[in-house]
């Protein structure tokens, strides 16, 4: 498989690794859009959102965002979780995976 997010679930490829367990990894995104930018990503290649149905997975995804959060001291400023799906939506990796966004005010409609 070509997946990026899989070549650096395997250390084919370098990343900044801030967490990692059975199921889930936790990366610094290489091109920023806030102070702190953390991608949650399942070791499970999932293209799609809407292609799984592994509730128990997102659910912990987005805890592990959350305690990310807090590890990141974000979490009492307030943070931002972003799950982009398809190219319109801007997912330009075919991999699902949540954006932590906080440090910094966010602005309302985003982008």
């Amino acid at each position: 498989m070509d997946c990026v997010f899989c070549k650096i679930i395997k250390n084919e490829i370098k990343s900044e690794k801030i967490y990692e367990d059975e199921d889930v990894i936790c990366i610094r995104d290489i091109n920023p859009q806030a102070p702190i930018h953390i991608l949650i990503i399942p070791k499970k290649h999932i293209e799609k959102l809407y292609q799984t149905d592994e509730i128990e997975l997102l659910g912990k995804m987005l805890k592990i965002a959350c305690l990310m959060a807090e590890k990141e001291k974000i979490k009492e400023s307030g943070f931002r979780i972003v799950i982009n799906t398809n190219r319109n939506a801007g997912q330009s990796v075919e991999h699902i995976h949540f954006h932590l966004l906080g440090g910094r005010v966010m602005l309302w409609p985003p982008g």
